[in-house]
């Protein structure tokens, strides 16, 4: 029987929360912001052309923030968050920014994150990005694990796989199909409730 304590690490954008750029991109009529991790694998290049269609369009760091204001956690996930902070720690891996996630992760009861930070000018236009480390989601399962941790990993697109695959256990959550048909490895739900079970049979 595994005696390590267990550890719950998720995904944020389009697990618990919209993708923030595509609620941009709907209310900016800018069909090329809807691109994302589902669609990209490289990150550098999916943000290079976010950053360059900020610039085209003279959106600042405010207009995004006006929009993510407008966005809630999606139905259940502030329940099944709540749940899970009952049953063992959680923490969430996301590629978002630190000056986009606030106000969503006070909705969702201010849980652990661990994401990256947006460089910005004197005038509120976001100019670029740091990452806190390269393929951070991945690194930081492996750390949780040297740590002494048995880890589970749930995500829904490129950029959670490798974390998936450093987990002991992986989760894939309302992924699109063309990441069903690239990663069969990994068991797939709609439903937080379906969720839940995974998590339970966890931490059996």
């Amino acid at each position: 029987m595994d005696s390590k304590p267990k550890l719950l690490a998720m995904d944020l954008e389009g697990v618990l929360v919209p993708e923030i750029w595509i609620a941009v991109s709907e209310k900016t009529r800018i069909d090329n912001l809807k691109l994302t991790t589902r669609d990209i694998p490289d990150y550098d290049e999916l943000m290079q052309g976010r950053l360059n269609i900020l610039k085209q369009h003279n959106l600042s760091i405010k207009d995004i923030q006006d929009v993510i204001s407008t966005l809630n956690p999606m139905p259940g996930a502030r329940d099944f968050l709540d749940w899970v902070r009952t049953k063992t720690q959680l923490i969430i891996l996301s590629d978002t920014f630190y000056e986009f996630a606030y106000p969503l992760m006070v909705k969702l009861g201010m849980p652990t994150l661990f994401c990256n930070s947006l460089e910005i000018d004197s005038n509120n236009m976001i100019t670029g990005y740091k990452l806190r480390q390269k393929n951070g989601k991945k690194k930081a399962v492996k750390a949780f694990k040297k740590c002494g941790f048995t880890v589970m990993a749930v995500g829904d697109s490129y950029n959670d796989t490798t974390m998936l695959a450093e987990a002991e256990a992986g989760i894939l959550f309302r992924p699109p199909a063309n990441i069903i048909d690239q990663f069969p490895q990994y068991p797939v739900t709609e439903k937080y409730e379906k969720l839940k079970e995974y998590v339970a049979n966890f931490l059996a």
